[in-house]
């Protein structure tokens, strides 16, 4: 797996076979995947979303932008995305996003109450650090940090 710029093709790619369980994550969130696709096309123009390929098919989009403490994740992906041979990737990748975006905390939240969800998050490095309008918040401390609780 490999990490690049997202185009509005690979958008586009991604949302013509967006997995059950992402769509299913937009409803909960109050959402549907018009608003995810519009959010992340946001993030995409303004140069703050990579797409994730798998040989020559891009599988997922992540975006992110950031605010004053942190900078939060927008993310779509097809079925063939969630496997185990990802998370290796994905916690190397989330630690790039985390140094392009000065090394602020990362926020990703779920709105699904489900017990691999939470585990993908913790296996990447995030911590369970709340709840907030119906979803848990999961936030990756700034790099020197996590370390630190690594070597503890």
């Amino acid at each position: 797996m490999r990490a690049r710029a997202a185009t509005i093709g690979d958008l586009e790619g991604v949302f013509r076979d967006l997995s059950t369980r992402m769509s299913d994550e937009y409803v909960a969130a109050g959402k549907d995947s018009k608003v995810a696709y519009d959010n992340l096309m946001m993030n995409l123009k303004e140069g703050r979303a990579h797409a994730l390929v798998e040989g020559d098919k891009t599988v997922a989009i992540i975006a992110w932008h950031e605010s004053s403490d942190a900078a939060d994740t927008l993310f779509a992906a097809q079925e063939g995305f969630f496997n185990a041979v990802t998370v290796r990737f994905c916690r190397r990748h989330i630690l790039h996003i985390q140094a392009l975006a000065g090394n602020l905390p990362i926020r990703s939240r779920s709105w699904l109450q489900r017990a691999d969800v939470a585990k993908w998050f913790r296996v990447i490095g995030y911590v369970e650090s709340g709840q907030e309008n119906g979803a848990t918040v999961f936030e990756l401390p700034p790099a020197r940090a996590a370390q630190s609780v690594r070597a503890a």
